[in-house]
């Protein structure tokens, strides 16, 4: 059968989950994240800088996919890259929010990731994908960084109507730190929790995990939770701004994330090269493979 499924019995489905204090049931399918990374759909040197036929090929590549594999189910995310990433520095938006000026900042943070948001939604328009974006500002509150709560219906919704939701780095509000900014990352590992997804693809511009950075001459094709140590001292945080912890800080997550979901598997590939995209949404191995 089709993607499309009754609204109906969907929301019917939902109520009757929440009555009985559940999470409401997505249709069946293979459930993966993907990520496209800040540095691969802006010019992250550059302020406010996209990457529009970066972006728009991967729109097209996630439509590809999603024509070869239709129990696929496919949770997306990005970046914030030269759109939040230098307001969120200047006003130090992700360590918290305690005057005026920071709210300011917290605004200013809001408006450049929604900023980008608008543009890769009208590339997946343009692709014929059926996304709708949910943003975290609007959904989410957070503690010391954290999320606290989110109300996930809608997005499940969402999944079982075969529609792609896409999520994304942004502003919340924060009972501890006022407001912060939580990354894709940080709604991934929430996400996973409720969503179990079997596989979450990270592309950025680098071909993996490098374990000379920044000479990039030794990929590092796996890694796992006992070798972080090994690895950690290696690598750096990011060639440009990035104020939610580079690849160091992503890989650091993704790793307590793997150890905490068994057969979960993270792969960190290069989206620069046609056609990489759409073999991570196969199941295919490519760049770092992060696992238990």
């Amino acid at each position: 059968m089709g993607r499309a499924i009754c609204l109906t019995t969907l929301l019917s489905s939902t109520k009757m989950h929440l009555m009985s204090n559940s999470q409401p049931t997505t249709r069946p399918g293979r459930i993966h994240f993907l990520k496209l990374g800040g540095s691969l759909i802006t010019d992250k040197h550059t302020p406010s800088t996209p990457r529009r036929d970066v972006i728009g090929r991967l729109a097209q590549e996630i439509k590809v996919a999603f024509s070869e594999d239709e129990d696929l189910r496919l949770v997306l995310g990005h970046g914030s890259g030269s759109f939040g990433h230098m307001p969120a520095k200047k006003y130090g938006t992700r360590q918290g929010v305690d005057s005026a000026e920071g709210w300011r900042g917290f605004t200013e943070v809001w408006y450049q990731a929604a900023r980008l948001n608008h543009i890769v939604m009208d590339a997946l328009r343009e692709a014929g994908l059926p996304a709708v974006a949910f943003p975290a500002s609007g959904a989410v509150t957070a503690s010391n960084g954290r999320v606290t709560t989110w109300n996930l219906s809608p997005l499940h919704l969402a999944l079982g109507a075969g529609l792609l939701p896409v999520v994304y780095g942004d502003v919340v509000f924060d009972e501890t730190l006022g407001g912060t900014i939580l990354s894709t990352e940080d709604l991934f590992v929430h996400l996973a929790k409720e969503l179990n997804p079997r596989r979450i693809s990270l592309a950025g511009v680098d071909a993996g995990v490098w374990g000379d950075y920044p000479q990039c001459t030794q990929l590092i094709p796996e890694i796992r939770p006992d070798h972080w140590d090994q690895v950690a001292a290696h690598l750096a945080g990011s060639a440009a701004t990035d104020v939610t912890g580079g690849m160091a800080g992503k890989v650091g997550q993704m790793l307590d994330l793997a150890a905490a979901m068994p057969g979960l598997e993270v792969v960190i590939f290069s989206g620069t090269q046609p056609n990489n995209l759409i073999s991570a949404l196969k199941g295919n191995t490519i760049g770092t493979r992060l696992f238990q």
